[in-house]
């Protein structure tokens, strides 16, 4: 059989049957049929992705752009270091040292809030409902609860607050307050508490001080901080540096004789301020009792204010360097003018006695100064006319605010020229019927120092701005004169003739080696009482002793005023009780800063004629 061969002829297609190519069309489908389709499926994609741009981008972008920040993010507090306090030769009186902050992630605290709220307001001395609403917060990962705690006591609350299974509680490094005087200058720099100052420059000056916390900002995932995720950073502004006029040694001193002084006397309290002639700048001032600044929850005292500017009294005879200063000021007497002074004045319903019993006696101006003669001093001021010691006495600092550099300060009070009469001014003259702060005495005594001109006193060196937007320091005090040049020497003259060991009350309050001028106080305290039911300030029988004076006498560089509440002891007063206290702080000043010994013979005023 012959092989079969391939045939030459085409088959044909049956009849009905379409050609291969458009069978093939027909299984895939038209190309212009598939990008319909496909343009119009992108489309509706677009359609969904442009629909949900419009919700978050035009509807509410705020709250969905907050839900992401709060889901993916966490913003720490950068803490800013606390200026420090020094005295004026850059000894510290207050510094920051490392401590820590005890922080909360309310996520994983909310659910134990009150607990642990309760728990951190026992150990660390925090208010419970503040940490409460800080456990709870919505939305954060990050909320302090506690700062400037010491690492140690941070340390051991924390370990103490896992053993009881409290969880979402951490530290960051944040700095703690240090005092490493200890209670040397504590009524005048204050404390730091936990969360807040209290008392003293920490408080004044606490904007100052604090400077401005930073943050920090950064995502997170899975409670995790991602590395390459988006991040913001703004700095801390460290605080400020305060300078004080305060020297420490000086100040520390002051403390020691002063607290040995008041318990001997076993007096209520008592002040010391030692004060720049020329300056004004406040060297040391000293109260007792005081306070640690370290441990002030140990302290028993519950005001612990600078009594030297907070506590308003009668200064007593001191007084009268004003009033007399005044009365030769304005041409009316001078240091050797001839008084005869009885023993007792009747005046108006009362009557005014000297400290001691005496008939008739002959004194000049200068003897009633020495002797402190109440008499003799309402006596010359009759020379007064309406108005005119009221006038001194203001520009003398009284009734105002000193604004050295603390806050709560006392204006005292200096009455209004409607209830000045001849009564009031009487007892005026001789330091009764007005109070007064030490810091204005000072300030005061320290005008007739100055040759007549009083310049403000300051406890900052340079210049500082308080909270309250008043700027004081050095820098910004001001001057101005009250009485003239030969009123301020014959008033320095006359103030010699006190501390004089045979015509003065005052002889514990030489120095030895340098003239001394100064002047005694002794004044009945004013105490709250009732009266048929009414409160009102009544005299107890107890008295305010104080010295103030200054020295050399010649060209004075240094005021030192000694206050004592309520001693005691019998005999006690101004010459007795404060003038020892003078003597050895103004010989200790006189040293420290190295002044030397007088040499120049003291001129000696007739206390008699």
């Amino acid at each position: 059989m012959p092989p079969l061969r391939p045939s030459n002829r085409t088959r044909r297609p049956r009849p009905g049957t379409p050609p291969a190519a458009d069978r093939r069309s027909s299984r895939r489908g038209s190309p212009h049929l598939r990008l319909r389709a496909g343009f119009v499926m992108i489309a509706m994609v677009l359609s969904l992705f442009a629909a949900r741009l419009v919700q978050l981008q035009g509807l509410d972008p705020g709250s969905y752009a907050a839900m992401a920040a709060a889901e993916g993010t966490v913003e720490e507090v950068l803490p800013a270091q606390r200026g420090d306090i020094l005295d004026r030769n850059g000894q510290p009186l207050a510094i920051s040292i490392d401590g820590l902050m005890v922080v909360a992630n309310p996520e994983e605290t909310e659910d134990q809030a009150p607990e642990i709220a309760r728990f951190l307001a026992q150990r660390l001395d925090v208010d419970y409902i503040t940490v409460l609403k800080r456990l709870r917060v919505k939305d954060s990962q990050f909320q302090y609860l506690a700062r400037h705690v010491p690492s140690t006591l941070a340390n051991d609350v924390l370990a103490e607050a896992e053993d009881r299974g409290y969880e979402g509680l951490s530290t960051r490094r944040d700095a703690v307050r240090s005092y490493p005087a200890r209670d040397v200058g504590a009524n005048i720099v204050g404390f730091v508490g936990t969360d807040q100052p209290y008392g003293g420059l920490e408080e004044v000056f606490n904007k100052a001080l604090s400077g401005k916390d930073g943050s920090e900002t950064y995502e997170v995932g899975d409670g995790n901080r991602i590395p390459l995720g988006d991040s913001r950073t703004v700095p801390a502004v460290d605080g400020q540096d305060l300078r004080t006029t305060i020297d420490r040694d000086l100040q520390f001193y002051s403390q020691r004789v002063l607290a040995q002084a008041v318990e001997d006397a076993r007096g209520e309290s008592g002040i010391a301020i030692v004060m720049d002639t020329r300056t004004g700048e406040v060297l040391a001032l000293a109260d007792y009792p005081t306070f640690d600044a370290s441990e002030p929850a140990v302290s028993k005292i519950k005001d612990r204010r600078a009594r030297s500017l907070n506590l308003a009294y009668e200064p007593g005879s001191v007084e009268k360097v004003l009033t007399l200063s005044a009365l030769i000021d304005e041409g009316k007497v001078n240091a050797r003018t001839k008084m005869l002074v009885p023993g007792s004045l009747q005046r108006q319903d009362r009557v005014i006695h000297d400290h001691w019993d005496h008939g008739l006696i002959k004194l000049t101006l200068a003897g009633v100064l020495a002797k402190s003669s109440n008499v003799g001093t309402v006596l010359a001021s009759d020379a007064f006319g309406p108005g005119e010691l009221r006038a001194y006495l203001a520009k003398f600092g009284l009734g105002q605010p000193t604004n050295v550099g603390l806050g709560a300060e006392t204006r005292g009070n200096l009455p209004d020229p409607a209830l000045w009469n001849d009564q009031v001014e009487d007892r005026i003259t001789f330091g009764q019927s007005l109070s007064v702060n030490a810091m204005q005495m000072t300030a005061a005594v320290n005008t007739i120092a100055n040759k007549g001109v009083r310049v403000d006193p300051t406890l900052i060196q340079g210049e500082a701005t308080r909270d309250d937007g008043m700027k004081i320091g050095t820098d910004v005090s001001t001057t101005r004169r009250v009485v003239s040049p030969d009123a301020a020497r014959q008033m320095t003259l006359m103030m010699e003739r006190v501390v004089d060991p045979e015509d003065g009350v005052a002889p514990a309050a030489n120095v030895p080696g340098y003239r001394v001028a100064g002047k005694t106080g002794t004044a009945q305290r004013v105490v709250s009482c009732m009266v048929n039911g009414v409160k009102q300030g009544c005299y107890d029988g107890s008295n305010t002793v104080s010295f103030a004076g200054f020295a050399p006498a010649e060209d004075p560089r240094f005021t030192v005023y000694v206050v004592i509440q309520n001693p005691k002891v019998a005999g006690a007063g101004g010459g007795a009780t404060a003038g020892p206290v003078f003597s050895k702080l103004m010989g200790y000043t006189l040293q420290h800063f190295a002044v030397p010994p007088g040499h120049r013979k003291q001129p000696v005023l007739p206390v008699e004629w």
